[in-house]
């Protein structure tokens, strides 16, 4: 059997929604109780977690994450101390929420630094907002850091995966709750198939190639 359609972190929310609009609707009936039905399905849609086609050709970085490329421009990683070629993904409420590993690997660090809140979209929340990293190191050394970035809303980051863990190319390994952002920091010399402004499906859609090890 294939994976649920919806995100194991909403059961609890729509299960909750769910009650609230069957007593209302018991007790008042359903025009009293649409708006909570309404509410359900906008749960519903908003923890959806659908199947993935993950590529396999060498050396792709797929997309972490289901949103608007916001960013694509070099700059500092702070996290591996390096200059790198950062890709910016932002979701908003109408995005899967599920993250998936851009590239398979081994997770090398991971950190996670409490911050503010700022709108997802701006440049500055990928130096102030809460946020967690993970750095991958690919099987032929590349690095690759993805960055989990909380939003103006989103006040909840999940993440599964441990320092040491192996992890797989469109690996679902996090979550996040209400609108965020994704970081993605490659080699200088990675090959950049995103295009600013366009939207990216996680998992499936690629957005570069790493350099060619010879």
């Amino acid at each position: 059997m294939g994976r649920p359609a919806i995100a194991r972190e909403g059961w609890p929310f729509i299960a909750g929604f769910l009650g609230v609009a069957v007593g209302i609707n018991y007790l008042m009936g359903f025009w009293w109780a649409s708006p909570f039905w309404l509410v359900v399905l906008l749960a519903v849609q908003f923890f959806r977690d659908p199947e993935r086609q993950i590529p396999q050709q060498d050396q792709a970085v797929v997309a972490p994450a289901h949103g608007r490329v916001v960013a694509i421009e070099q700059a500092y990683d702070p996290y591996l101390e390096r200059d790198a070629i950062r890709i910016s993904i932002f979701m908003n409420i109408f995005s899967v929420h599920s993250n998936r590993a851009p590239v398979e690997g081994v997770v090398r660090g991971r950190w996670h630094q409490p911050g503010k809140f700022f709108n997802a979209s701006l440049d500055k929340a990928s130096e102030n907002n809460e946020r967690n990293a993970i750095w991958i190191n690919t099987g032929d050394g590349h690095d690759v850091v993805s960055v989990q970035i909380a939003g103006l809303i989103a006040r909840r980051i999940l993440c599964y995966v441990k320092e040491g863990q192996p992890i797989s190319r469109g690996q679902r390994y996090g979550f996040i709750r209400f609108g965020s952002r994704l970081d993605v920091y490659l080699p200088l010399k990675s090959r950049i198939e995103a295009r600013l402004g366009r939207w990216v499906d996680s998992g499936s859609d690629i957005i570069g190639y790493l350099p060619v090890v010879v």
